[in-house]
């Protein structure tokens, strides 16, 4: 007996994972039905039935036309029926939301006409839609990762998926299952309600299993349907109104395990190992992004004028937290690839001018933000799709090794991660072991 206490230590010891945990595929998903934000205004206004708000719909077209949707600083104190052009901080960078993809369609809307009434009860009714949408859509963007990965889904050992859009149980996790052929033992978790920082929080958990649980093979997904979110637009509440035109449907789907694990089989490729993961709450930033679901759907309030001054103030903190366990008390930022959740065009100007990036750094977030909108948590998977396609053809300068994933979210909450790219350009090798090859900060 005096033995055991040493044995049952090195039982728990073994079933860990030798290196950290990597990314092995990536696979995307958006509805069919795609809507060009030139032509939103009109659209929204005529299946809402408001195109009686005439001036309200012109200030609308106008900003969207000036700046994709979203590339604009609305002061708190402006209301629409007050709001005009001088009052309006127009940003730099034009680059806004081009298109979008959208379960929500006309004829949808047309069968559901209490959809547009905000005091009409439609919660039930919008449950029901995304009960079978956001798992269909979800299983579309796992089975193009478990294609890529190469491996039967029913070596997937753990299933991490995070959703917005719903608040069902059993969930998308449990429909999940049979959707993809998983084993009936694969041990879930599911996450509801973490907003734009959900993607890279879920793959915050995937890393801890990956790398505590030898062999592990972790699916983690994410899917938006924003369903909950459609509303009229209405007098008073032009916030809101912009709120419509940015928001996108779409799914990621990931797939994680440790980099040198004995379990690594030769057809895996490990894309991005992750080497550090950490979480910050911002001071006094509460109340700048709610969210809670009410009888018509999802209520709440983002504070489009605060938003980027906060996260300006404190990304760099924030980003210093991921680092610093790893050795590295600052960096020059231009050293870095960036996938960076782009919630607005707004907020990616801030973080720009504050670390001073280089306009290439931010490329991939602003494509994903053109070509598909904010799709909450869902898009920083894109971000990192498109940051390997830019690699792989090279098309990021410099080609840096590290880099540095960012998502921002209610809270405010800042996701980041330290990343390291382990395919060399253009031959599929993995990466040298080096150390982190970055300049202080003088």
């Amino acid at each position: 007996m005096g033995s055991a206490p040493a044995n049952v230590r090195e039982l728990w010891r073994t079933p860990r994972a030798d290196g950290p945990a990597a990314v092995l595929a990536i696979g995307t998903a958006n509805p069919a039905n795609c809507v060009l934000q030139d032509e939103f205004p009109d659209l929204h206004f005529r299946i809402t039935k408001s195109e009686h708000l005439v001036d309200l719909k012109e200030k609308f077209k106008t900003l969207c036309k000036k700046t994709p949707c979203f590339g604009i600083i609305l002061p708190n104190s402006v209301s629409c029926q007050t709001i005009n052009l001088a009052q309006v901080s127009i940003t730099g960078q034009k680059m806004g939301v081009s298109k979008r993809y959208l379960h929500c369609t006309e004829e949808l809307l047309g069968a559901h006409p209490e959809f547009i009434d905000p005091h009409s009860p439609s919660l039930d009714a919008r449950l029901d839609i995304v009960k079978t949408a956001v798992p269909e859509l979800a299983a579309e963007a796992s089975r193009r990762a478990i294609a890529e990965w190469g491996r039967p889904a029913t070596d997937i050992t753990h299933l991490v998926v995070t959703t917005n859009s719903g608040a069902h149980i059993p969930g998308v996790d449990f429909q999940l299952v049979p959707l993809l052929g998983l084993r009936p033992t694969v041990r879930r978790t599911m996450l509801y309600l973490n907003g734009c920082f959900a993607g890279a929080g879920a793959l915050r958990v995937a890393k801890d299993l990956a790398e505590n649980n030898r062999g592990a093979r972790v699916l983690v997904v994410c899917a938006e349907i924003n369903v909950l979110l459609v509303t009229k637009p209405e007098e008073g509440s032009f916030h809101s109104l912009v709120h419509q035109g940015v928001f996108g449907d779409g799914a990621g789907a990931v797939i994680v395990g440790a980099a040198d694990d004995p379990a690594m089989t030769a057809g895996e490729r490990p894309l991005f190992e992750i080497f550090s993961a950490a979480q910050a709450i911002i001071p006094e930033s509460e109340n700048i992004i709610t969210m809670q679901i009410t009888k018509s759907g999802y209520g709440g309030d983002i504070s489009t004028g605060q938003i980027h001054v906060l996260i300006g103030d404190n990304i760099e903190r924030c980003l210093l937290d991921a680092l610093e366990p790893l050795g590295i008390g600052g960096a020059t930022w231009n050293d870095l690839f960036w996938v960076m959740h782009p919630g607005t065009s707004v907020i990616m100007n801030q973080v720009s001018a504050v670390l001073q990036l280089e306009p290439e750094k931010l490329a991939a977030s602003r494509r994903v933000l053109s070509e598909y909108g904010n799709m909450l948590g869902v898009t920083v998977m894109f971000v990192l799709d498109e940051v390997r396609r830019r690699m792989e053809k090279g098309e990021e300068e410099g080609a840096p090794e590290w880099g540095l994933m960012v998502a921002c979210g209610p809270g405010l909450t800042v996701e980041t991660m330290v990343l390291r790219r382990c395919v060399a350009q253009g031959t599929g090798a993995p990466a040298e072991d080096k150390p982190l090859g970055l300049r202080m900060r003088g």
